[in-house]
């Protein structure tokens, strides 16, 4: 046998409190009944009550108790088959990890910022399939597609700028490598949601574009970072500040927020574009629209389940109320007289 809310057995820790108090009761009655006089003569003023039915009523209320208590507890017994069945919708999530996701005009660094996002996002989902691409001047799959939300956190979570040699943003590459993650045989249940500060390096991003339309992919854009912009720090060994990137004629490099390409990624599959903000609202926005997407069956497996047995236990307590109400305290002689 196991319980379901085993939180309520601790309840169970009143059954030998309930005991002490009708003893103590007790106890303290008979002391009362010899105030008055002798204990002997008052048991026999009092004969018509049934000391043996009061002790019996007294147990059969306890025992009603104790297995309410385990009634509560959702007792489970024995354990069936059943075919467990999950819907939704497959989901890739490109991060941007090149260098200039480094910038601190969101904090506390634009890359830190877009994985707390999306593990908040991971955390909500409920049957959709998730997979992860890292992308900086190449892309590369982090995480196939896969229901262990767990796993897909832990690869999340060490995704850093150091992890692509490559330099620059080459987003046709993350949609590319998403078009190739996803079932070819669909033209839907699939969506692509694309975190990058926006500033692309590639020419052929429209004609990825283009083919994820074709193939029923809804992309989301999430901009991570300001328009003003914002320099790119370089950081030694141990995490400090040294300096910032420069460009060939030594002007330091300002990493800007495209939010009009990335507008335009989305509107043309058929999602939506969202700017990061403190609060991470555009992650609540992103996962009602992705609720709202059409479903499809993802996984189908027979699981063995307990029985839920709390009704037998419902049925005595049930019984043992109505025996203790059906119980009189009196003596059967006294109303044969």
């Amino acid at each position: 046998m196991r319980f379901s809310n085993s939180i309520f057995l601790l309840f169970l820790l009143a059954v030998p409190v309930l005991i002490f108090f009708f003893i103590t009761a007790w106890k303290k009655k008979k002391k009362l009944m010899e105030t008055f006089g002798s204990l002997e003569l008052m048991e026999k003023l009092t004969g018509s009550v049934s000391v043996e039915k009061q002790r019996l009523k007294v147990i059969l209320l306890v025992a009603a108790f104790f297995f309410m208590v385990l009634a509560v507890s959702g007792p489970q017994i024995g354990t069936r088959m059943v075919e467990v069945k999950r819907r939704g919708v497959d989901i890739i999530i490109a991060v941007d990890c090149s260098k200039s996701m480094q910038a601190e005009d969101i904090k506390p660094t634009r890359l830190v910022k877009a994985k707390r996002e999306l593990s908040t996002l991971i955390s909500k989902l409920n049957g959709d399939r998730v997979g992860i691409i890292a992308f900086a001047g190449i892309a590369f799959r982090q995480c196939p597609l896969t229901l262990d939300y767990n796993a897909a956190k832990m690869f999340l979570d060490i995704i850093d700028t150091d992890l692509i040699p490559y330099p620059g943003t080459e987003m046709d590459k993350a949609i590319n490598l998403a078009i190739e993650s996803f079932s070819r045989k669909e033209r839907k249940y699939k969506a692509l949601i694309l975190l990058t500060d926006g500033e692309n390096h590639s020419k052929g991003m429209m004609a990825s574009v283009n083919e994820a339309k074709k193939e029923g992919i809804k992309i989301f854009t999430v901009g991570i970072g300001t328009p003003d912009g914002e320099p790119i720090p370089i950081h030694d060994e141990n995490g400090n500040t040294t300096g910032y990137k420069k460009d060939k004629k030594g002007a330091v490099v300002m990493s800007r927020l495209d939010e009009k390409s990335l507008r335009e990624i989305a509107l043309k599959t058929g999602g939506r574009y969202f700017r990061s903000t403190p609060g991470g609202s555009e992650i609540e926005n992103i996962y009602e629209e992705i609720s709202g997407m059409d479903k499809k069956q993802l996984q189908s497996k027979l699981a063995s389940q307990y029985e839920d047995r709390y009704q037998y236990f419902v049925l005595l307590v049930l019984i043992l109320l109505i025996m203790e109400f059906l119980v009189t305290e009196y003596r059967k002689e006294v109303y044969e007289v």
